[in-house]
């Protein structure tokens, strides 16, 4: 054979491998172009899953006037008395009722016993220190339904830039409704959180009862689901 005959089937070669190369990538590439929408599709399912989730989770609002935060301390002479302003917030990520978080926060100066000696005195470093440490504040980590309708909430408490783990039992008035109550009563060690004094004359209890009751209503999304 000719040097002349060798090199154009050289060149044959050559062109066949890669012509051959060229039609396995274009044949990938059509595979890969026919893929395409089926991905898109499963991305925008994918994405529009949470968005109705999102839709169905439940949306409250906490009314203040028709709410109350109360407190009772055990002493000599009866201290008892409301928190005249706070804010309270119901929060869900799911519908699943376990996945609520109550959330509040309380303006310590606005403690009202009806007696302006006893309310300047619980303002007082001694106790509450507002100058210093203006809100009390409770923010649930976990919810277990104990009942058809009442729950513990274990949460962060804080009094006097002091936190410590606290629960709340709570009863839900409104299963299912669109409006209803939460009552709840959480009991704390005053001197947990640094209020170790008395008010003079009055020997008071260290065990401090907080009640709330908190009207809500439900603005949007569906009722959360209970476990029992």
């Amino acid at each position: 054979m000719h040097e002349s005959e060798q090199i154009v089937l050289a060149n044959r070669f050559a062109a066949k491998q890669n012509w051959s190369r060229a039609n396995r990538e274009w044949n990938r590439v059509k595979a890969g172009a026919g893929d395409l929408p089926m991905v898109l599709l499963c991305l925008l399912a994918f994405c529009a899953l949470p968005s109705a989730d999102r839709a169905q989770v439940p949306v409250y609002e906490v009314t203040p006037v028709e709410s109350t935060i109360k407190f009772d301390v055990g002493s000599s002479v009866p201290i008892k008395g409301t928190f005249d302003q706070w804010n309270a917030g119901m929060k869900f990520s799911s519908t699943d009722v376990r996945s609520g978080v109550l959330d509040i926060e309380i303006h310590a100066d606005s403690v009202n016993t009806g007696s302006g000696l006893k309310n300047n005195k619980l303002k007082g470093k001694d106790f509450f220190d507002v100058k210093n440490f203006p809100t009390i504040t409770f923010k649930s980590t976990k919810v277990v339904q104990t009942g058809p309708n009442t729950f513990d909430l274990e949460g962060n408490f804080t009094i006097r830039d002091v936190t410590k783990t606290e629960k709340l039992t709570l009863t839900d008035n409104g299963k299912g409704s669109t409006s209803g109550s939460i009552d709840g009563t959480m009991a704390f060690d005053r001197k947990d959180y640094g209020m170790n004094k008395n008010i003079p004359f009055i020997k008071i209890a260290n065990r401090v009862e907080v009640n709330v009751s908190l009207k809500w209503k439900r603005v949007s999304g569906a009722p959360p689901v209970f476990q029992q």
